[in-house]
């Protein structure tokens, strides 16, 4: 009994070595029709600054949503600024005409680096990123959530 404990003690231990800080948040798109005056804001702590970080947009929809990528306009602001920061970002949702994320009967859920490169943050503190689509449709129909993923980068 003791040799078992042991065993699963070592094993957990080295399992944890490799373990990624992980952020996510989703938030709920009402009567899944994304409206371009809804703006979820997200906010997210970040306490390493020596580490890199990979952001994710979460896109989460049905089939019937009807095409092949989304824009997206992301405003984030800096503990201790009051500047703002927006960025428009062209996010493909398909590769030859196939759903590229995961998906489940007729929901697929993607996960979409915003930058093709790990961020470091400079301050410790609470981020916070509003985000809104910037489609030519409004409002955006079949989708039911979105959010941001924050994770640290595998060294």
């Amino acid at each position: 009994m003791k040799f078992q404990i042991l065993t699963a003690l070592i094993l957990l231990s080295c399992f944890g070595c490799n373990s990624v800080e992980i952020f996510e948040k989703n938030v709920f798109v009402p009567g899944h029709q994304w409206n371009a005056d809804f703006k979820p804001e997200i906010s997210f702590d970040i306490t390493d600054t020596t580490a890199s970080y990979n952001i994710f947009f979460v896109f989460r929809h049905t089939d019937a949503f009807g095409w092949n990528n989304i824009w997206v306009k992301a405003t984030s602001q800096v503990p201790g600024d009051s500047t703002l920061m927006a960025e428009q970002f062209d996010f493909p949702l398909t590769n030859q005409n196939k759903w590229t994320g995961s998906g489940m009967d007729d929901i697929y859920e993607h996960r979409i680096l915003f930058y093709n490169q790990p961020v470091k943050f400079r301050r410790a503190g609470r981020y916070s990123m509003k985000l809104e689509h910037i489609m030519r449709e409004n409002p955006l129909p079949h989708v039911l959530n979105v959010g941001l993923r924050v994770e640290k980068a595998k060294s």
